[in-house]
């Protein structure tokens, strides 16, 4: 019984709750680790015992990859008590397993082992439940330029330039309403002096103003959508001349196929195209891809490649 140290950290009694459910059912021996070095011990260590991850989907990846990377992947049960927040452990839930801690722990006990297929990519990464593309964490149109325009600047913003969160550059009056040195309105003045003073302030604003709000189809604004070349099989679904909004590729559990399923889904109005394939090839310009709850990238090309019933899990019964 491996212990995740977020999981006794965040939610201990569901932890304790575990532990005696578990410890009630069958012989256990508990791990306590505290990084990913000891994490990866107790794993090694498990000798003839089935190994039992206390924690969220993120605990659950951890144990997954490193069974992987010991290639023993395929010869071991895995179980999960899944314990964090509902949003930390919706892979655990799409996969079957019961968010209840006591429902979760008795079907460790008497559920049955499942197999399950995984994707890996080209840098031994892996895939359980699956990925998207874009991830969903890339910048704002707005927002990009105003961070590049950030990290360019080197020395004190100049007076007057600051730039808004948003990203575009704005004139902003300076410490007092006047802007300039010696443009504070004299008391001693006329009336009208100080009247048409106060006219040529606000007007100036109002044109500055003007000036930075940019209509929705502007030069400044990004075009949605993302260039990219998909390939299934060596079959291309999509390319660099058609822009897409979204591209998903699953598993296929359960289908009897022992493929991935891919679905692209365009910029502009139009079906979605979709295939079933063993090897997915997305390229193009730097792109991001979330695979389960973990962001990679940027890079420029990336293979996916299905393994049928690669890996098990303790699910109960149907």
């Amino acid at each position: 019984m491996v212990i995740d140290p977020a999981a006794r950290s965040t939610d201990g009694e569901s932890v304790r709750i575990a532990k005696d459910v578990l410890c009630a059912g069958a012989a256990a021996k508990i791990c306590l680790p505290d990084g990913p070095e000891e994490y990866a011990r107790a794993l090694a260590r498990r000798g003839h015992r089935r190994p039992v991850v206390i924690g969220d989907d993120r605990a659950l990846l951890r144990a997954v990859a490193l069974l992987h990377k010991e290639r023993d992947l395929a010869g071991v049960a895995l179980a999960v008590v899944p314990v964090g927040a509902p949003g930390t452990v919706e892979l655990t839930r799409a996969l079957g397993v019961p968010t209840d801690t006591v429902a979760a722990a008795r079907a460790v006990l008497d559920g049955t082992d499942h197999s399950l297929h995984l994707l890996t990519d080209d840098s031994d990464g892996i895939v359980l439940g699956g990925l998207d593309i874009p991830s969903g964490t890339e910048p704002e149109p707005r927002a990009e330029p105003g961070r590049r325009q950030r990290r360019r600047h080197r020395g004190p913003v100049p007076e007057g330039r600051q730039g808004r969160p948003g990203g575009s550059e704005r004139r902003l009056p300076g410490p007092r309403a006047g802007a300039e040195a010696g443009s504070r309105p004299d008391p001693r003045a006329p009336w009208w002096a100080r009247l048409t003073r106060g006219a040529r302030t606000a007007l100036s604003r109002l044109t500055a103003a003007a000036g930075t709000s940019r209509p929705p189809g502007s030069r400044r604004s990004r075009p949605a959508g993302h260039r990219l070349r998909v390939e299934a099989d060596g079959v291309v679904l999509a390319d660099l001349d058609r822009p897409v909004r979204w591209v998903s590729v699953t598993p296929g559990d359960g289908d009897g196929t022992g493929l991935a399923e891919v679905v692209v889904h365009w910029l502009e109005s139009g079906p979605p195209v979709r295939a079933r394939a063993r090897a997915v090839t997305v390229s193009g310009a730097d792109f991001r891809y979330r695979a389960d709850v973990v962001v990679g990238g940027p890079v420029r090309t990336r293979t996916w490649t299905v393994h049928p019933d690669a890996w098990r899990l303790t699910l109960p019964h149907d």
